[in-house]
Formats: structure tokens, sequence, C-alpha cells
């Protein structure tokens, strides 16, 4: 039971990971990103590359964060900017982005992974032993979700970003500076993701190929999430972990991801706009 029950908290907290730099990204700016896989990617490597310079893992995901933020904002400025609501344009942009940067990390580092190790201990559950760091990532998406949930919620910068992403006009109207909202937004939202990629990289290891593993759990976890970004996000990622972690423990880890998309398929077709389709209000 403990073992189930570990299971299914640990891959709530993958979903959530991978799919909270989207939500800010697609699921508030409507921008389809997806080179969102490469962006972790990118934060896998700065970590890596950190992390054997002889920082401790957690600098490494600080810096990460940070490089992949200023990737953000350098992309949203050379590229997004000339592409809000053309929704097609924008994921033909992201697409070749998503190349690029597969091919420069081919290129640069080689087709083959890097690892990283950790010196956490294992943990007995229910008779199994668990590697520490994976409580850790558990600790780690459960603290995101707050500092996001609490930016949003309590901070000038987060009521700007919402007011200006529901109503642009009105906030320029009130001198909001429509553009610096729209960069600050992107950059947050790939400064999660490359956090995601660099937490992820000692379990999954880093390789320009790593992003095609998550983008697409990412974009169904945001999609079935519905209009209110993290509300839906967690929610749905709350959803879709628990399927996976009841079934890849009754089952197998194969099983799990099959019965998250045929819950993806039955929950769309259930509700078009989402979990939180119906919410007029929240985050």
């Amino acid at each position: 039971m403990a073992t189930g029950l570990y299971l299914v908290v640990f891959s709530i907290a993958l979903m959530i990971l991978i799919s909270l730099g989207l939500a800010v990204i697609f699921g508030m700016m409507k921008v389809i990103n997806l080179a969102h896989g490469e962006f972790m990617m990118v934060g896998g490597y700065i970590c890596v590359f950190t992390v054997n310079a002889g920082a401790p893992l957690w600098i490494g995901v600080i810096t990460a964060g940070l490089g992949t933020a200023i990737l953000g904002v350098i992309v949203e400025r050379t590229v997004i900017q000339f592409l809000y609501g053309r929704m097609v344009d924008t994921l033909l942009a992201t697409w070749g982005l998503s190349l690029l940067l597969v091919g420069l990390a081919t290129t640069l580092f080689g087709a083959s992974g890097m690892g990283l190790s950790t010196n956490y201990p294992t943990v007995s559950i229910g008779g199994m032993n668990v590697p520490g760091y994976n409580l850790v990532l558990c600790a780690l998406a459960a603290v995101l979700v707050a500092l996001v949930w609490w930016l949003a919620t309590y901070t000038k910068a987060g009521l700007l970003v919402r007011g200006t992403m529901q109503d642009a006009q009105v906030a320029s109207c009130l001198g909001v500076d429509r553009a610096r909202v729209y960069m600050a937004t992107f950059g947050f939202g790939a400064c999660l993701a490359g956090v995601a990629g660099a937490a992820l990289a000692p379990l999954t290891g880093v390789s320009p190929t790593m992003g095609v593993f998550f983008v697409a759990k990412a974009f169904i976890t945001v999609i079935v999430g519905g209009h209110l970004p993290l509300i839906g996000a967690t929610t749905a990622s709350a959803i879709f972990g628990t399927i996976d972690g009841i079934v890849s423990y009754v089952q197998s880890a194969v099983m799990g991801e099959v019965s998250v998309l045929i819950a993806a398929v039955i929950l769309l077709r259930l509700l078009p706009l989402g979990l939180t389709g119906r919410m007029r209000r929240g985050m």
C-alpha cells in the first residue's frame, strides 16, 4: 500500500515538474511553445556542466533556471514578440527553434547522453528502497506550485501579468508595459522548464533529444487542465499521476503511459474546454 502511494505521489510530482513551465507560457500567453522540451534539455546541460565544475546540485538547478530564463527572454524578444495572435506561425517558429537547439546540442556535445549522480541515501517505504532524491523531487514540485501561486496571487507582478493576459488593451491604457510583461512571463516559463530539466537530469540523464520524452506529456496535461493554467495543470497532473502510478504499480510502466493517454482522450471528449473550462476566475 505504501509503495503504491509513493508511486502515485512521485508520478504526480513528475507531471507537475514537466508541465508547469508550459502552463505559464501556453496556458497564460496562448503561445504554442514546441521548444518546451528543448528548454528542459538546455537546463539539464547547464546543470550537468555546473555540477561537473564542482558546484553542488542545488546550485546547478538554480543556474539552469537562470540560464534558461535568459534564453527565454532572448527568444521572446527576437522571435515570439512578432507572432502574438498568430498561433500557427508561433507553432512553426518554436518547432524550428526546437530543431535548432537539438542540432546545436548534438554538434557541441554529441548524440550520446550525459549522466549526473547524486549522494542522497535510499529510504525504505513499505519494504521497498526508494532513492532519497525522488522524495526531493516531490518536495520541489510542491514548492514550485506554491511559489507560482504566491507570485500570481499576492504580488504586484502577478496582478499585472494576470491583468495583461486577460485584457492587454485595458492594461496598456492603465500604463502597463505589455512588452515587458510578455517578456518576463515567457522568461519565467522558460525558467521553470529549465529547473525541471535540471532536476530530472540525475534520473533521466541529459541528451539532445531528451525533450521529446517530456513535451507530449506536458502538452496533454496543460490542454486537459483548461484555461486556468496553475489550477488546471495541477489538477490534471494529480489525475494523470494517480492513474499512472496505480496502473504502473499493478501492471507495468508501459501500461501506465497508455492509461494516461486513454484518460486524456476521455476527459477531452467529456470536457472539451478542459477541467477548468467553466471556471471564470483563478490562476
